[in-house]
C-alpha cells in the first residue's frame, strides 16, 4: 500500500483568485449599469442579460470559495478537508443558471405578446460595454480553463456573455433602424438557448464529479492498460477512480504481480505507477498487491 501526495497541484490555482476578485468588481459593476438602464428604457432583453450577469457574479464568488476552501487542512472528521466543495459549487451553478433561465424564458414570452418600445441605439451602447467587459474578464480565465472546472465554468459563461452582449448589440441596431420592438423578447429567448447551451454540460460533469464518477478527462480502459504494461504486472483489478475535487482525482486498485517479483521491485512498480498516473492526472493512488497465483481478493 501507499500514497502519492504531490505539491504543486495545490498551487496550481492560486493566481486565480485575483483573477476572480477583478472578475467579480467588473461584473457587478456593468450589472448596476446594465439594470438602472434596462428598467428606464424598459428592456427586458438588457434587463434579463443583467439577471444573467449577476448571476454569473455569484458563480465567480461561490468558484472563489470554493478555491479558498479547497487549501484548508484535513481533519479528523474531513480526512480529505474541503476539496469536495469545488465540485457541489459547480453543481450549485448550474442549477442557479437553469433557474436565471427559466426566468428569462417566462418574461419573453409575455413581453413577445406585449412588446414595448425601447430605444434601440441605447441597448447596442449598453451591449458594447458588455463585449468589453465579458471578454477582457474572460481572458484573465484562459490560461488556466483546463485546470479546474470551476475556472473553465467561469471562462465558459464569460464567454457566452460576451457573444450574447455582440447579439444585443446587432438586436438594438435591427430595432432601431426596424422599429419591430418584439424582437426584444426574441433576443432574450436567443440569451436563454445560449446560457442553456453552456449550462447543460457544465451540470452533467459537476453531477458526474459530485456522484464520484470518472472525470471525463481520465478513460478508465486506458490507465488499466497502462498499468498492464508495465513490467512485474500480471494484472489489475478492482480498480476505482474518483474525484477529491475539481482538480485532483484518487485511484485505489489491485494489483496481481508477477510471483518472481521481490519486494524492492514492488515497490519501484508502485513509484514507477504513481509517476505515471500523476501525469494522467491522478494524485493520490493506494495499490493493493497480490502474487499471479492468488484468486483474486483473497491476497
Amino acid at each position: 500500500m501507499g500514497h502519492d501526495h504531490p505539491h504543486h497541484h495545490h498551487e496550481v490555482l492560486t493566481k486565480v483568485n485575483a483573477a476572480f476578485v477583478v472578475g467579480i468588481i467588473l461584473n457587478l459593476a456593468f450589472v448596476v449599469v446594465e439594470a438602472i438602464v434596462g428598467i428606464l428604457i424598459d428592456s427586458l432583453s438588457v434587463i434579463s442579460d443583467a439577471g444573467h450577469n449577476l448571476a454569473d457574479v455569484g458563480t465567480l464568488a461561490l468558484s472563489l470559495l470554493a478555491l479558498r476552501l479547497m487549501k484548508i487542512k484535513s481533519t479528523n472528521q474531513y480526512t480529505y478537508g474541503y476539496r469536495k466543495t469545488s465540485i457541489l459549487v459547480a453543481l450549485f451553478n448550474s442549477m442557479l443558471l437553469f433557474v436565471t433561465i427559466g426566468a428569462i424564458i417566462y418574461g419573453a414570452i409575455d413581453r413577445f405578446f406585449h412588446p414595448e418600445i425601447i430605444p434601440g441605439l441605447t441597448v447596442s451602447i449598453i451591449a458594447g460595454i458588455g463585449i468589453v467587459i465579458n471578454f477582457s474578464t474572460a481572458l484573465l480565465f484562459l490560461r488556466d480553463k483546463e485546470k479546474d472546472i470551476n475556472v473553465k465554468s467561469a471562462y465558459l459563461h464569460l464567454l457566452a456573455d460576451g457573444l450574447v452582449s455582440a447579439g444585443l448589440v446587432v438586436g438594438g441596431i435591427v430595432i432601431y433602424y426596424t422599429k419591430l420592438y418584439w424582437l426584444d423578447a426574441v433576443f432574450s429567448l436567443i440569451i436563454a438557448a445560449i446560457i442553456l447551451f453552456g449550462t447543460w454540460k457544465l451540470m452533467k460533469e459537476s453531477l458526474r464529479l459530485s456522484l464520484d464518477g470518472v472525470p471525463s478527462t481520465i478513460h478508465l480502459e486506458e490507465i488499466v492498460a497502462l498499468i498492464q504494461q508495465t513490467n512485474g504486472v500480471k494484472e489489475v483489478h478492482h480498480v476505482h477512480i474518483w474525484p477529491l475535487s475539481s482538480t485532483e482525482n484518487a485511484m485505489t486498485a489491485h494489483l496481481v504481480l508477477e510471483e518472481s517479483v521481490q519486494t524492492e521491485e514492488e515497490a519501484h512498480i508502485k513509484h514507477e505507477l504513481r509517476h505515471l498516473l500523476e501525469h494522467r492526472n491522478i494524485h493520490h493512488v493506494t495499490f493493493e498487491t497480490e502474487r499471479k497465483d492468488c484468486k483474486h481478493g483473497s491476497c
